[in-house]
């Protein structure tokens, strides 16, 4: 709803929500884990094994749950109480951690860990997703996904320096510990979240044929068709040149790992203004015009870092593509939210995140051999030219829905 004022919802109008309230804490307080996890592994896992192919791994069981699981893990949202289904993925994440705690020096059990840990973030984050337009109105939709993602960005900022300290000052199992107690504590938040959602009943079909049913629904349905080819030229984009960045800063822009640090700080900038920007100013735009946009601002972005040298304008083009980056997953997922029923958004966004990590894999790939073979500027260049299109068929598609409903 519109205010007096005539301002769209805003955030504080959503935490006002008791719901809201809880479920904004509770994926704060699991996405602080998960940032504090995945640093603490990282640093673990180069401690045990010297390599930075050993924690390469990690992000190899980080992606291989998305790729096995998802058509598995969209039913079952979409079967059960999606709220159980969160403190379930808590519960099971907090003894996997727990695991980590007294027993850190084996890298084979790690990585066990870090594939457990990742396989209950791919039941975790559709139920979240799902859950949430039963909630909020559709016109605090992208309030309430900004709230959480600008929680989630400023959990990253700031505990990813935490979780290294703690775990170099106190201990990897002071720092396990902790991640643990995160898990806890979500889980007690969501026990008292009270929905409206009643599940519906067990179809005759098998669980495995409803998360393939997923995919059919995007090929049937032409604004999720435009949606899943623009995040896969996006995923096939952003895998490479997110994990090469550091690669680019050292070849091309000449900066040790003090400048390093300054880019990836300028993007937490710009993703945390963005949700604040998009909130008050939603309602003047279309949603699908801030998802394809922020596609075509960060493929502009990759090629300015591709052509140019000077640090400064690095590090602004940075925080516009973290700024790129945050508006358009809140509207991306606002969109999703708004137009898929119900009853099947479990497996709709189980099957984006099936897209995602797979592109994102062979992202990883192609990059490193690119940056072998013709230079690391050839990575940021070609991944430019993905998000540039990415942005002109989403664009394209989006005007052509608009003639055709008037």
């Amino acid at each position: 709803m519109i205010d007096t004022a005539g301002r769209p919802p805003g955030l504080r109008s959503v935490l006002a929500n008791p719901g809201y309230r809880r479920l904004w804490a509770a994926r704060t307080v699991s996405q602080c884990g998960d940032v504090a996890q995945f640093v603490t592994v990282a640093l673990l896992v180069l401690r045990l094994t010297g390599s930075g192919l050993g924690v390469s791994g990690v992000v190899v069981a980080e992606i291989a749950p998305v790729l096995l699981l998802a058509p598995l893990a969209g039913p079952l949202v979409d079967r059960l109480s999606r709220v159980r289904v969160m403190i379930t993925s808590d519960l099971a994440r907090l003894l996997l951690v727990s695991v980590l705690v007294v027993w850190h020096d084996n890298v084979v059990i790690v990585y066990a860990v870090a594939f457990g840990l990742s396989a209950g973030a791919v039941f975790f984050s559709p139920a979240a997703n799902s859950l949430l337009p039963t909630l909020v109105n559709d016109d605090e939709l992208v309030a309430a996904n900004s709230g959480i993602w600008s929680a989630a960005v400023l959990s990253q900022v700031v505990l990813a320096p935490v979780a290294g300290l703690v775990a170099a000052t106190a201990g990897f199992q002071w720092a396990f510990a902790l991640n643990a107690a995160s898990y806890a504590v979500s889980a007690l938040v969501l026990r008292g979240l009270r929905t409206g959602e009643h599940p519906p009943p067990v179809t005759s079909s098998t669980i495995w044929a409803q998360g393939w049913e997923a995919l059919s629904l995007l090929r049937s349905d032409r604004l999720l068709t435009t949606l899943a080819f623009a995040q896969a030229l996006a995923a096939l984009s952003a895998g490479a040149t997110s994990a090469l960045l550091v690669v680019l800063a050292a070849r091309h822009l000449d900066q040790d790992g003090g400048g390093y640090g300054a880019m990836i700080a300028a993007i937490g900038v710009g993703a945390v203004l963005g949700p604040l920007i998009l909130s008050r100013y939603a309602h003047r735009v279309r949603t699908e015009q801030v998802t394809f946009g922020a596609f075509g601002l960060r493929g502009i972005v990759d090629l300015l870092l591709a052509t140019l040298t000077a640090l400064p304008v690095a590090l602004g083009s940075l925080a516009l593509y973290g700024l790129g980056t945050s508006t358009g997953n809140v509207s991306f997922s606002s969109l999703i939210q708004s137009h898929v029923p119900p009853e099947v958004r479990g497996r709709v966004f189980s099957a984006f995140d099936l897209i995602w990590q797979s592109m994102r894999l062979v992202s990883l790939l192609i990059g490193g051999l690119l940056a072998d073979t013709l230079g690391i500027r050839a990575v940021f260049y070609a991944g430019g030219v993905l998000l540039v299109i990415a942005a002109l068929t989403g664009a394209t598609a989006s005007a052509r829905s608009g003639r055709m409903r008037s």
